[in-house]
């Protein structure tokens, strides 16, 4: 059945009120933009999952622009339609001991690789190149990274922030007063060193807020090289172990910033990934049937295993009938005229149903 995107709003938006015509004027421009419908149909795929705050960021990242910005402004800011997810404490303030004792916004004006990051949902991405630049007391930074598409391609995204320095605690940078969903950043300087050298880095955790969201966060090492220089690994692990962190955990970067694939390349690889998925949905399905008949197997060995078994004791049954009986009783038998075979068929027919019982 198709629905209308009317419907696909409401079912992603529970409580969106369709008659408000504040609103109204958003979801007419979200429903003619197919960016922003793409964004809303990729939406509902988010519902009720264990990461869906996350699975609706991924969708932004890919269907973002000025259409779905507004949207989202009004859906999310003005009439919350989405519930805020609260903060549970996954990245707390670091106490100010793990902070370096002083830090020169100065040194971050350049560009800069983000090489390594905490964050699969913010931190991790590809060609993650930033240029800092100061105006006055704030630190602006332009910030760049790609989204991959399905097809082996990419988006390239931007943004532009703004910080200023906390006057008593130097290794903390703010930004605030953000416009878009209301967001703040708050940027903790771990660890650094600047001696104009091919290792130099910043090491940067920060948690932050939008009306979306409280208490998400992440980490990132900045180094003036695409990649992470093994000689500053241990000061790192050392930092990251200050805010409790794993620095083995974290995820290098793919800063080669390579061109995208033609579009042909694209098409074979998006191909050549469908036919593997279906080998591998057939593999799986004659996994689960050679499964199956080894569990027949198993059930049928078992079963001849108990009739055999059974067909022993029915003999040894009636061995030991024949040994209990007196001379007499042989003897009667002998009048009868019954012969082996015939007291064993007499016997195999009731003596199986009482020992199987």
């Amino acid at each position: 059945e198709q629905l209308s995107y009317a419907d696909l709003l409401c079912s992603c938006f529970p409580h969106l009120n369709q008659n408000d015509n504040n609103f109204r004027i958003e979801l007419a421009k979200c429903i003619a933009n197919p960016s922003c419908a793409a964004n809303v149909a990729c939406l509902n795929t988010c519902n009720n999952r264990p990461d869906e705050t996350e699975c609706q960021i991924k969708c932004g990242d890919l269907f973002e622009n000025s259409v779905v910005d507004e949207f989202n402004e009004c859906a999310v800011s003005r009439k919350k339609c989405v519930p805020k997810k609260s903060d549970v404490g996954e990245f707390p303030v670091p106490d100010p001991s793990a902070l370096v004792k002083n830090f020169n916004m100065a040194d971050f004006r350049g560009k800069w690789y983000i090489s390594s990051g905490l964050n699969p949902t913010f931190d991790t991405f590809d060609c993650q190149l930033h240029e800092f630049r100061l105006e006055g007391d704030r630190l602006v930074a332009n910030l760049a990274w790609r989204i991959p598409t399905p097809d082996s391609g990419f988006f390239t995204r931007g943004a532009v922030q703004r910080f200023v320095q906390d006057p008593s605690q130097p290794a903390i940078l703010y930004n605030h007063d953000n416009e878009y969903l209301h967001y703040q950043d708050d940027w903790y300087i771990l660890s650094s060193k600047i001696e104009n050298k091919d290792d130099d880095y910043i090491f940067v955790y920060y948690r932050g807020r939008n009306d979306a969201w409280d208490g998400y966060g992440g980490a990132v090492v900045y180094t003036r090289s695409r990649e992470l220089p093994e000689t500053i690994v241990p000061e790192l692990e050392r930092a990251a172990k200050s805010v409790g962190r794993d620095f083995s955990t974290f995820i290098r970067t793919d800063n080669t910033c390579g061109a995208e694939p033609p579009l042909a390349d694209r098409i074979e690889r998006t191909v050549e990934k469908g036919e593997k998925l279906i080998v591998d949905e057939v593999k799986e399905i004659e996994g689960e049937i050679e499964g199956e008949v080894k569990e027949l197997e198993r059930e049928e060995e078992t079963l001849v295993k108990r009739l055999a078994d059974g067909i022993m004791e029915v003999k040894q049954d009636v061995m030991n009938f024949f040994q209990g009986l007196s001379k007499e009783e042989m003897e009667i038998l002998d009048q009868l005229n019954l012969e082996a075979t015939e007291v064993e068929e007499l016997f195999s027919r009731s003596l199986p149903i009482r020992k199987l019982r």
